[in-house]
């Protein structure tokens, strides 16, 4: 027997949905006149929404201080719209909806996918329940971003109520500022107002019905300037920045853009691939406590443990062209995985152990005695039923990588002196440091940690001599050779070469092909992999194209700007283990707060035109990130 309780709440609950649908049958007549004067436009307003497209690079964020966009943003556009056409012809996606259509879950069976040829996917399920967030890992290549990009493009069955946004792209330069853009949803609000007026006369349900008005509600004109601000404020954007027009912003700053229209337009599933990539400490820190209250479908790909630990509700790991789901987030994911192998690898060994003993009863008593041949015959009927119903298989655990930077040799401190050093990009922009002062060995580990466009990245390429100081100098050891990891550095690529010739080409003086595939194996490129054109790579097997021709410069000291974009948890793991190898000096920018703890001995904040040493780690640096934008949210 229910408690009156929940009879009570069944009642309140049964008034509000006839409330809803008394409220739906009372919209106005001239707004369907209204929808259907701007179904066009509407339509093509959502298309662009879903559209999914590959991201080539970021800009840097001292361009966007320059207010400059590089190249010509009507011919890469219409370059990375041929491109995205051509990976979705080489695609082939299969599946078949097995929930209810009008579920809020999806859930697909029979999902297959494959890429030019290449089985990504066999015969397993997606399952995507309302509510959850998901972390989809999985090593590099295997079809992650695959897979979103068929999601986001609809190749699998996905019901048509669930709307999706797919975030791969940065919003193109216009003459609208940041604040704009981000307001500007009418196509979705449209689209959930035909929603509701569609359920509320075919009598649907009434949980439905208060989900679209509850998201009507979100998208109030009246409150979309404040929400908007805030988002964008979380993301790094000052109040002038907000007004400032998109042509002025560097991709970086305009990806952030679309990630504050994301979360702006509330989307039932909302698709991210690699969100932080463009984000310093401050904003991942923002986006993950913005995330982790996201109530709808979230999938997320990310390469930081420290952000699906923080976000994900439930893990799905794309392995051996299966989609496997765990409970929890990455650390119980990781906890749960070990316990099933380990499991798994007893049964195996039983069974193995079984299977060896009746075999070699079977081999040595089949032929002898009535009574000893009838128990081998029975040993061989109870083999074969075991064979029949299933052996357990032998755990495959993930590829293991090692990277390796060769030994640099030593040179006698000091390597690198900064003596009374300013700097501003020109008179007409503000002084980005003033009188820095600092030695750098080879024993130096440092992470350089502070908000966009404090000039961490600037810093590296004074250091490398790139940049000249406005004023003071930056004394360097004759022989040093510094390496420079940055995220354009995939930019140089030749991408008609294969990763073997283009490092015969860059490497004349290593003549044997099989001494190279042996240097490019090592950073996880094996096989086919290895011959085929750059182009057809994932991002993240290009960034390990960039770690093999940066390493074998053989540097004395190493500047990573952003390493871990686009790489996978295990290749991020075997990198910080070749840092803490290498017997040179690393200056690191990260946004991944678990590689600056494995591998920085320091931490440098950049900050208000001059650099400081935290005194704690790196953990006690995000615990003060979250004060601060706490105390920012409670100011508001």
């Amino acid at each position: 027997m229910q408690p009156a309780a929940n009879t009570s709440g069944v009642t309140d609950r049964a008034i509000f949905c006839l409330r809803l649908l008394s409220f739906a049958a009372a919209m106005p007549s001239d707004l369907a006149k209204k929808k259907a004067a701007k179904k066009k436009e509407a339509a093509k307003a959502r298309q662009r929404v879903k559209k999914t497209e590959e991201v080539n690079g970021e800009g840097d964020q001292e361009n966007q201080q320059n207010g400059t966009v590089n190249g010509d943003v009507a011919s890469l556009t219409k370059e990375l719209d041929e491109f995205e056409l051509r990976k979705m012809e080489a695609r082939a996606v299969t599946g078949v909806l097995a929930s209810h259509p009008n579920s809020t879950d999806v859930h697909i069976s029979s999902l297959s996918l494959t890429f030019h040829g290449q089985e990504l996917l066999s015969d397993t399920s997606l399952e995507l329940n309302s509510g959850r967030r998901y972390g989809l890992i999985g090593l590099n290549g295997t079809g992650k971003s695959m897979l979103l990009s068929a999601i986001g493009h609809r190749e699998v069955p996905i019901p048509e109520h669930i709307d999706i946004y797919h975030l791969t792209r940065e919003m193109e330069p216009s003459e609208k500022t940041a604040l704009q853009c981000v307001m500007e949803v009418d196509e979705e609000r449209l689209k959930l107002e035909k929603e509701a007026e569609r359920l509320a006369h075919e009598d649907a349900e009434c949980e439905k019905l208060m989900e679209l008005y509850e998201r009507l509600e979100e998208l109030d004109a009246d409150k979309a300037a404040v929400r908007a601000s805030r988002i964008l404020h979380g993301l790094g954007f000052t109040p002038a920045m907000q007004r400032k027009k998109l042509k002025d912003f560097s991709g970086g700053w305009r990806m952030r853009v679309a990630l504050a229209r994301a979360l702006f337009i509330k989307p039932f599933m909302l698709l991210l691939d690699e969100p932080t990539n463009h984000l310093d400490l401050d904003a991942c820190v923002w986006l993950e406590e913005e995330l982790k209250s996201f109530k709808r479908i979230l999938v997320l790909i990310s390469h930081s443990q420290d952000f699906l630990n923080g976000v994900c509700t439930n893990i799905i790991h794309l392995h051996q062209r299966k989609l496997k789901y765990y409970t929890g987030n990455y650390d119980q994911y990781v906890k749960t995985r070990e316990e099933l192998e380990e499991n798994q690898m007893k049964r195996f060994n039983w069974e193995q152990d079984q299977i060896s003993h009746m075999k070699n009863y079977i081999a040595r008593f089949g032929h002898g005695s009535a009574k000893l041949a009838r128990q081998a015959q029975s040993k061989e009927k109870t083999l074969q039923k075991m064979v029949a119903s299933g052996l357990t298989e032998r755990v495959v655990n993930d590829k293991t990588l090692s990277f390796y930077f060769p030994p640099c040799g030593k040179i006698p401190p000091p390597v690198i002196m900064v003596q009374n050093v300013s700097f501003r990009y020109s008179e007409d922009t503000p002084c980005i440091y003033k009188t820095l002062e600092f030695g750098i060995d080879l024993d130096t580990r440092v992470a350089l940690v502070g908000p966009n466009g404090a000039g961490k990245s600037t810093l590296l390429k004074l250091l490398m001599g790139e940049l000249l100081p406005t004023d003071g100098m930056i004394r360097k050891h004759s022989h040093v050779k510094i390496g420079r990891y940055h995220q354009h550095l995939t930019e140089q690529l030749e991408l008609d070469l294969s990763p073997l010739e283009y490092m015969m080409k860059c490497y004349p003086e290593i003549k044997e092909k099989e001494e190279m595939r042996k240097i490019i194996g090592r950073y996880g490129l094996t096989g086919k992999q290895q011959v085929s054109p750059i182009r057809n790579l994932s991002d993240g097997q290009k960034c390990r194209v960039c770690f093999a021709w940066l390493a074998w410069q053989n540097p004395h000291m190493l500047f990573l700007d952003e390493p871990t974009n686009h790489l996978d948890i295990e290749t991020i793991d075997a990198l910080a283990e070749a840092i803490n190898e290498f017997e040179g000096g690393m200056m690191l920018v990260s946004h991944d707060f678990r590689l600056i703890q494995q591998v920085a001995n320091e931490i440098w904040v950049c900050e208000k035109q001059t650099i400081t040493k935290w005194n704690r780690d790196i953990l006690a640096y995000k615990e003060h990130l979250k004060s601060k934008i706490d105390k920012q949210t409670h100011d508001v």
